[in-house]
């Protein structure tokens, strides 16, 4: 049966979701007007992580009080914090922490950056237990979100509730969800930008430590699938918590108290692969100290919140803006022939990440050179290379620096064997295509490669005479075409001739247009198909 839940006190206008969202934060925290915090440098000296390759400016959010205040995500351009804060003299107090149950607040987010005074977020999400962390589906009709026990006021399950059809605010059909179970806390929950997986942490008989990061597949029906530990590769005996993802789904942000730490819980990040973690990276000391940081999450790519209980703040745990400085990086190098040394141009280059998911592809340029932006540090990639007439490789390297940088990696490429084999009834050294700059009759030294390979055929077969035929396009004078493919043959022919072939084993004729492999005069060719009927072949006489 449908049960309505009260009207929200936290209305908010229905007009921007998504990406929409984001940005419009983004915007807001980019020009933030609180200054910079300093507080005494509590970091473990003997502790030699740093910046890490972070560069984060911490800043104050401007509606931190004497009570806790964590973040926890954004609905419709506002942010949801969790807060302990005292609303009237008949609060109840929770033992357990000392300060009254947790609530959830609504703030506006100004032009400025400024959060608004928080107003409850709901009338029936909050009760007179604890509410703590939530997350949104990618349409904001579907809440995920943790309540404390009636027992136990350290111990939380898990519910789900919908947003009623056609409302600003009013949350209904509230369930408690099947996976949680006696005497397990399940806390903050947080959904994948896709809305297909729940990370969430929980201290659940079979964890590595006190409380692990764990997902669950969320089904079409909103119904979670069976959690699955995320593993050594994330989790320590220690505990770790707040999970949540970058908006290109890429990485994976948590707080640990284990794994490589200044002290308590600090902020830590991991790149997701397609089955595994890598091994997580401390987010430095620009934004970690030796007491808590907790509850980080993005509103655009370098730029979100977190919760500390640092110095110099007002109460237990306040809430900050994070701006990370990008590194820019970037890879460069050329593609070389191993045994020459020559550069070669067109050759097809493809960048992937470590999940083999293709980050940019281009043709080398007439000198070999390629190069990529949008390198990550300390990601590794490959760089796969495909050229006519050379073998396919894939070349890998480690982003491991921690600054604005270029990398420079030249690629060195074997060639195929040629091959022997009888192309319309003719017999021939079949190889990749010969080129010449347009409208000359030079050889272009990268084709150098190519002849060298016929040069060890005929070298390797003493008895083998060859026919030279060189073929243009159409494009051009007739006449100048056939006299165009006479003198690159006769150039090819004079290059063997040179490496010590003798004249009398080779012949070399020109057929101008007149044998193309593709009907150019019938049909609109591309360039390529131009290039295709620019060709030498090679054919075996008897």
């Amino acid at each position: 049966m449908k049960t309505r839940l009260f009207v929200a006190v936290c209305l908010v206008s229905a007009f921007l979701f998504g990406q929409n969202t984001a940005n419009v934060i983004a915007s807001n925290l980019s020009s933030p007007s609180k200054p910079v915090l300093t507080f005494p440098n509590t970091i473990n000296p003997s502790n030699d992580i740093g910046a890490n390759g972070f560069g984060f400016e911490v800043l104050d959010a401007g509606v931190n009080t004497k009570y806790s205040e964590i973040g926890t995500g954004f609905f419709r351009n506002k942010l949801i914090m969790v807060s302990s804060k005292k609303l009237g003299g008949l609060t109840k107090i929770d033992s357990n922490t000392n300060e009254a149950f947790k609530d959830l607040f609504c703030l506006d987010i100004s032009d400025n950056g400024v959060l608004s005074r928080p107003l409850l977020f709901s009338r029936i999400l909050n009760t007179n237990a604890s509410e703590d962390q939530l997350t949104f589906s990618p349409d904001q009709k579907t809440v995920y979100f943790t309540r404390s026990s009636k027992h136990n006021s350290l111990e939380y399950k898990l519910y789900k509730a919908t947003l009623e059809e056609g409302s600003h605010g009013n949350w209904v059909n509230e369930e408690l969800l099947a996976i949680n179970k006696n005497n397990v806390s399940i806390e903050t929950p947080f959904l994948n930008r896709k809305g297909d997986r729940l990370y969430f942490s929980s201290n659940m008989p079979e964890s590595i430590g006190g409380y692990d990061i764990y997902v669950a597949n969320v089904n079409a029906d909103g119904t979670l699938g069976t959690p699955v530990n995320l593993g050594h590769a994330i989790n320590t005996t220690s505990d770790e918590k707040y999970p949540s993802v970058s908006i290109d789904g890429k990485y994976l942000y948590f707080s640990s108290k284990g794994h490589q730490n200044f002290g308590g819980y600090d902020l830590f990040v991991s790149r997701i692969l397609s089955d595994s973690f890598k091994a997580p990276r401390n987010l430095g000391n620009t934004i970690n100290t030796s007491y808590d940081e907790i509850a980080y999450f993005l509103a655009a790519k370098n730029k979100g919140y977190l919760s500390s209980n640092k110095p110099n703040g007002k109460g237990s745990f306040d809430i900050y803006t994070a701006v990370n400085d990008e590194i820019i990086q970037s890879v460069k190098g050329k593609v070389i022939d191993l045994e020459t040394q020559i550069k070669l141009p067109n050759t097809l280059v493809i960048l992937k990440d470590e999940d083999q998911t293709e980050v940019g592809r281009q043709l080398t340029d007439a000198s070999g050179a390629f190069s990529f932006k949008n390198i990550s540090p300390f990601e590794r990639y490959t760089l796969n290379t495909q050229k006519d007439g050379f073998k396919d490789y894939t070349f890998e390297f480690l982003a491991n620096r921690a600054y604005n940088t270029t990398y420079n990696k030249d690629l060195e490429l074997n060639t195929t064997e040629p091959v022997i084999a009888k192309v319309n009834d003719e017999l021939r050294i079949v190889l990749e295509n010969i080129y010449f700059d347009f409208a000359k009759y030079s050889i272009k030294e990268e084709s150098t490669i190519a002849l060298n390979k016929i040069l060890k055929v005929l070298k390797a077969k003493p008895h083998i005479k060859l026919a030279i035929n060189a073929h243009t396009d159409i494009r051009g004078n007739t006449a100048y075409n056939l006299s165009l493919s006479d003198k690159r043959a006769a150039s090819a022919a004079a290059y063997l001739i040179n490496k010590g072939i003798a004249k009398n084993r080779l012949t070399s004729k020109g057929f101008g247009e007149t044998k193309p492999l593709i009907d150019c005069k019938t049909k609109s060719c591309s360039d390529e198909e131009h290039q295709s009927n620019r060709r030498i072949e090679f054919v075996i006489l008897d």
